[in-house]
């Protein structure tokens, strides 16, 4: 099974597979040899793209991705996110200038590459104007270190800002947005998409699978699954909070669906997720070649009008089940956690 570039992202023209390679498992969840041994499958099955940031294992990710990609680099969409903390300063992150020049240079080198095919700020910084961000990655893009920048989880007022800014001191305008997007994530349809598609940004949704919410494993009665990210947000994942039984209800729902439509969930998931227009591609994040596996097979689904209608009587379109699953708020401590 072989995936064809033919997802245009935004207004810039460059053609991407349904599916990107996201790399945040990479030498924090899965050993270099194994993350080396995905990211080869995953290029042989045709995936163009992989989108890794610094602070996934503090580095490591970048370093494995690029081992990975040597000799196959100019074939490759690289890209990669900065503003989380690495290491115990407070002074490495964020988006300022001193900030961005430094971290460009840190991921090209361990990456092994001379430049980034796409550059993406991981978060609003509330400390940095944001015009100084601006201004920082255009001149970047002049350098040809990065050939275009985008944005990840930015509310849409900043992303009108941005190009309000952009175009009233005659800088580059941000070419992506990145943002989670599910059956049970639905937040980014109400403001972020329609944004996007009057500026031609491309959207790169990820978690498709809402950090596991639609594995499979979140039923009805099925008890408590385990979860390699519980750790991270204390009760995102606990079935018997109050607050998640919505959710619950409606993966249990949206599993009866897949099974009643002779799909898996994960292909009612990626199908669903690849469906709304104002999405390029969809980031994946395989821990294991199975995963993989799975990811592949649900990229070539087409959901039919029917089970579409039948989606949104289960989640209605604009959905968020709660706040913190649109990844803008996390505490501190977790900022080199981030997704």
């Amino acid at each position: 099974m072989t995936l064809e570039p033919g997802r245009v992202l935004g207004r810039t023209g460059v053609l991407l597979t349904p599916l990107t390679l996201g790399a945040m498992n990479f030498g924090r969840w899965q050993d270099e040899d194994e993350s080396v041994r995905i990211i080869h499958a995953a290029l042989d099955a045709g995936i163009t793209s992989i989108d890794t940031a610094d602070v996934y294992g503090q580095g490591r990710s970048e370093e494995i991705v690029g081992k990975a990609v040597r000799g196959r680099r100019d074939d490759i969409f690289l890209a990669t996110k900065f503003s989380g903390r690495l290491g115990d300063d407070p002074r490495q992150a964020g988006t300022s200038r001193r900030w961005i020049v430094r971290a460009v240079e840190d991921s090209l080198r361990r990456l092994g590459t001379d430049h980034l095919d796409l550059y993406q700020a991981h978060r609003p910084d509330p400390r940095t104007s944001l015009l100084e961000t601006l201004q920082t990655l255009s001149d970047l893009v002049r350098q040809g270190k990065i050939r275009y920048y985008g944005t990840s989880v930015f509310p849409a007022h900043q992303l009108v800002e941005a190009h309000w800014l952009a175009e009233k001191h005659g800088l580059i305008a941000p070419h992506t947005e990145q943002v989670p997007y599910s059956l049970l994530v639905r937040g980014a349809e109400r403001e972020v998409f329609p944004v996007a598609r009057k500026y031609g940004v491309g959207v790169l949704g990820y978690g498709p699978l809402a950090a596991g919410w639609l594995s499979g494993k979140y039923r009805i009665g099925g008890g408590q699954p385990d979860s390699a990210r519980a750790d991270l947000v204390p009760g995102r994942f606990d079935v018997s909070l109050e607050r998640n039984h919505r959710k619950l209800t409606a993966a249990d729902a949206l599993a009866r669906l897949a099974e009643d439509s002779g799909l898996s969930l994960v292909d009612l998931a990626v199908g669903f997720a690849l469906t709304h227009p104002a999405v390029s591609s969809v980031i994946i994040g395989p821990r294991t070649s199975d995963h993989l596996a799975a990811y592949l097979k649900a990229a070539t689904v087409e959901l039919t009008e029917d089970t579409l209608d039948r989606i949104d009587e289960i989640v209605s379109p604009g959905t968020q089940f709660l706040e913190r699953d649109t990844g803008r708020e996390f505490p501190v401590r977790d900022n080199r956690k981030a997704r």
